[in-house]
């Protein structure tokens, strides 16, 4: 990818952003950690000094001040470094003993510059001054060794903080680049179903990620888009197929009503013919209309609380009797009561449909069952047979619309009974199988939750 779309990448800016704020929170951080170490070495320091004050003081006695000058002036020897300065001096302010020049005019605490105590250099010192016997003690110790050490954690802060930053960014830059890669194949994938190439999947790491996830939903989507395409070009040419025959006999028939001299029961009989044929082109298209209208989802509105147990029960015994004049037998096995939010009418056109594609395509003889089976949140619907069965090869396309096998193709019908079925099915969630019954056929409808 081109560095300068690389960096407009919505992932490389959160990268950036998210280093950034990284590197700001540290900076934060090291700024409120470094200041309470100041204080808390400031603290040490003033506790020193006290120790140290404390120490000399001890060492006068009443008018004796030769012990407190000798004190003095060991401290002073010890003190090779410089980083401590003593001062003691007498009523009149005449230095008996110390290192320092100048003393400040005030006791307590103090903060002052080596210029002000009359030292060389730019130090600054923590001091301390009192009254010992009415004599006036100076202890101070320089800042130089806090200094020192807050240098070592100050350059300790920042170059871990560097380093930290730069592995913020390098390890936000790869992670982004890696996001941005899976978004390149994700919009290359898309480029290519919009130029019509609807076979093209986005693949997957298998990492279970948002993108992963994201990829498997455009993935369904992609293949629901292809199926319903390839259903459009496949009900295009069967429209084509199966409606040229009804409507070139229509032609005829017309042709033949309009060119002949008939006697009114010819007319009659060629136009009855000629309005079957109207009739079942109706049929046909309103058939199509109505799976288009189901495919939509529309119905899905109007979904009510239905009790699919009694519906299979009706059915099963209205059309028990019409198995019975085909000489066929239509029984019920195992019916669970089953409620689920439903059409009342689109589930009684289904199965309908099912049974009426059972009753019309299987010879006399046959044994048709209908069966309602409930385990735990799903339950499945079931119409089987032992007729002569569909071949596997077959069981497929005999949902697709306006399909009909060879041997139903002298059977009334226009092939879009299953069709139907398919696309309730679908509305209400469902899975249609179609097995082997040995013999015959099982078209179970399989529910989730």
């Amino acid at each position: 990818m081109p560095r300068a779309k690389l960096l407009r990448s919505t992932p490389i800016r959160f990268a950036l952003t998210y280093g950034l704020l990284f590197v700001f929170t540290s900076l934060a951080v090291w700024l409120v950690s470094f200041e309470l170490l100041r204080r808390e070495l400031r603290e040490e320091l003033d506790v020193a000094v006290r120790e140290t004050y404390s120490v000399i003081e001890a060492t006068y006695a009443s008018d004796d001040i030769e012990d407190l000058v000798g004190t003095m002036d060991s401290f002073v020897r010890l003190n090779a470094d410089g980083s401590r300065v003593f001062a003691l001096l007498d009523r009149s302010g005449k230095i008996l003993s110390g290192n320092l020049k100048h003393a400040p005019p005030r006791e307590g605490f103090e903060t002052v510059s080596a210029l002000q105590l009359g030292l060389a250099g730019d130090e600054q010192f923590r001091i301390l001054s009192g009254d010992v016997g009415g004599n006036r003690l100076v202890v101070g110790e320089s800042f130089k060794e806090m200094e020192d050490l807050a240098q070592i954690v100050l350059v300790s802060f920042g170059w871990s903080s560097a380093l930290a930053a730069l592995l913020a960014f390098a390890t936000g830059a790869y992670l982004a680049r890696s996001a941005q890669d899976r978004l390149d194949v994700v919009a290359a994938s898309m480029a290519a179903v919009s130029r019509g190439q609807l076979d093209v999947r986005i693949p997957l790491k298998g990492s279970g990620d948002d993108v992963d996830e994201i990829a498997g939903h455009i993935n369904q989507a992609l293949e629901r888009l292809s199926t319903l395409v390839e259903s459009m070009r496949q009900v295009s040419t069967d429209i084509a197929h199966d409606l040229k025959t009804p409507l070139n006999r229509l032609k005829l028939l017309v042709d033949e009503a309009a060119t002949r001299s008939l006697n009114d029961e010819a007319m009659r009989s060629l136009l009855e013919e000629a309005l079957a044929e109207c009739d079942q082109i109706n049929t046909t298209f309103d058939a199509l209309l109505r799976i288009a209208q189901i495919e939509a989802g529309a119905r899905k509105r109007h979904f009510l609380p239905v009790a699919l147990d009694q519906l299979v029960y009706g059915i099963a015994e209205t059309y028990a009797d019409v198995a019975d004049d085909n000489g066929q037998s239509l029984r019920t096995e195992r019916i669970d009561a089953v409620e689920i939010q439903g059409d009342k009418d689109l589930l009684t056109q289904m199965l309908v449909n099912l049974i009426e594609n059972a009753i019309t395509h299987c010879p006399p003889g046959t044994a048709i069952s209908v069966g309602l089976e409930r385990s735990g949140e799903c339950w499945s619907l079931f119409v089987a047979d032992d007729g002569p069965g569909i071949p596997e090869n077959e069981r497929e396309n005999i949902f697709r619309r306006l399909y009909r096998l060879d041997k139903s193709r002298t059977t009334p019908g226009n092939g879009l009974g299953l069709s139907l079925v398919r696309a309730i099915a679908d509305l209400h969630g469902a899975t249609v199988n179609v097995n082997d019954n040995l013999p015959g056929t099982r078209i179970t409808l399989s529910f989730a939750p």
